[in-house]
């Protein structure tokens, strides 16, 4: 079940672009909603004794109907490579991928007949929920950060934002000259600070509270009421550049923080897809082979 390489137009805004999600007046959110519905009534109406369960012939086939979606819509990071129009584009397929996946909510509760227990059967079934809770929230992180990636760049490149945060930190490096030894080693040991530096959870986070900016920064604010004449003006200096340097940094790491949490969920999204094949394949061979 993974979209990866989905760009914005096609989560875009639908004054400009048709997305996937409205993919022809929403015809795959009506087809699962009426297999989703068709299949609650036929669970309903139907009379399983003692009591619906997934071996009964009802279970049976809506495990089939369930089986054969799953190795269908885990097929869609192989067909996104093959650009094409017309009724199957890659559009209209994660359109069905998205709505008949939801729609798997449904079919596999059901298949289940709500008897779960610590075995491989609802092992399939949990890792299934999870697959499509993390599909769930990509979609919602694709339709609302692009716009903030996009805000949060100002018309700049990653590149060009890591420029100019090593701009800002040789402009400091060579204010601080005039300052007092004590000054100038708390600011230059704020130098050649890793903007990425705390690993990926303070990247998904936007947290660094070991910034080495924002404590020079404080410490240069407090110097200025301790200052006075030539060393006040040397100090206002470097405050000045630490604070464009603070915005440059929030700047870089807003938009490191927007890419990670774009892209996070396809480091779970994928891998649990395989598992779920796997523990899939396990359920059905287990059921036959205790037929």
């Amino acid at each position: 079940m993974a979209s990866r390489g989905l760009d914005r137009a096609e989560f875009g805004d639908a004054a400009a672009h048709e997305s996937f999600l409205r993919y022809r007046r929403f015809r795959w959110f009506k087809i699962g909603a009426v297999l989703s519905l068709l299949t609650i009534i036929v669970y309903f109406l139907v009379d399983v004794q003692p009591r619906h369960n997934g071996g009964s012939w009802l279970g049976y086939t809506l495990g089939t109907i369930g089986a054969l979606l799953i190795f269908w819509l885990s097929i869609l990071g192989i067909r996104k490579r093959a650009m094409t129009r017309g009724r199957w584009s890659l559009k209209a397929w994660t359109s069905a991928h998205v709505y008949l996946g939801l729609a798997l909510i449904i079919i596999g509760t059901l298949h289940t007949g709500f008897q779960f227990g610590w075995n491989v059967h609802t092992l399939a079934y949990a890792l299934m929920m999870l697959v499509i809770i993390s599909g769930i929230y990509g979609i919602t992180v694709y339709a609302v950060l692009p716009q903030g990636l996009s805000d949060s760049r100002s018309e700049m490149t990653g590149p060009q934002m890591i420029e100019a945060v090593n701009s800002l930190d040789k402009q400091i490096q060579i204010s601080a000259q005039p300052l007092s030894d004590e000054d100038s080693a708390v600011v230059l040991g704020s130098l050649g600070e890793d903007p990425f530096g705390g690993g990926a959870w303070r990247r998904l986070s936007g947290n660094y509270p070991k910034c080495g900016n924002r404590a020079a920064l404080a410490y240069m604010r407090q110097r200025l009421d301790e200052t006075s004449g030539k060393q006040q003006l040397a100090v206002e200096q470097v405050v000045q550049l630490l604070e464009k340097k603070a915005a440059a940094l929030a700047r870089l790491r807003g938009y490191i923080q927007r890419r990670a949490l774009l892209e996070v969920w396809l480091f779970v999204h994928i891998p649990l897809t395989f598992v779920l094949i796997a523990a899939l394949v396990a359920h059905i061979i287990s059921v036959f082979f205790y037929w």
